[in-house]
């Protein structure tokens, strides 16, 4: 008997998690390796999405849920097509990192951990980047920027404004 509960419309948004599970034998021990596929499919964990994964590998909601939150690589909100990580580190704090914050908070009209209405920004803190010589320093999706200060956030901003 199928998962999806028979709706039309639900079947096509769970087709992409279909294919993924044609990769996969039904085995819990393939739960993670399928939820971030998933991940990578949908942009985060829909509980939609979430429920078709127990459903699929004869888990309760709970078990797959208790592995997404307890991982910090899946979400459960939808993030930004750009995600901002601001280092709070040591050096990054000492050298002006919460007011480079401050400043995207302000940019983006969102607070850390969030995303904009119009999912093109995520902004993130993280404990450090790894590159305390060029502090303080964000990062845009791959891009680092060091020796950031508040009044060069639009500059870096525009560039990924759409």
């Amino acid at each position: 008997m199928p998962c999806s509960c028979g709706d039309n419309k639900m079947e096509k948004y769970l087709a992409p998690l279909n294919e993924i599970f044609e990769k996969y034998t039904k085995d819990e021990k393939y739960l993670i390796p399928i939820l971030q596929d998933a991940q990578d499919e949908y942009g985060y964990l829909p509980e939609e999405v979430l429920k078709e994964i127990a459903c699929k590998l004869d888990l309760s909601l709970s078990q797959v849920f208790g592995v997404v939150t307890f991982y910090s690589q899946f979400h459960l909100e939808p993030r930004g097509e750009n995600i901002i990580r601001v280092c709070t580190g040591t050096a990054c704090h000492v050298r002006g990192g919460a007011e480079v914050l401050d400043q995207l908070k302000q940019e983006l009209n969102i607070d850390s951990g969030e995303t904009t209405e119009d999912l093109e920004f995520t902004l993130e803190t993280v404990a450090c980047i790894g590159a305390c010589g060029l502090a303080p320093v964000i990062m845009i999706n791959d891009d680092t920027y060091g020796r950031m200060n508040s009044q060069k956030v639009p500059e870096v901003l525009a560039n990924y404004q759409k």
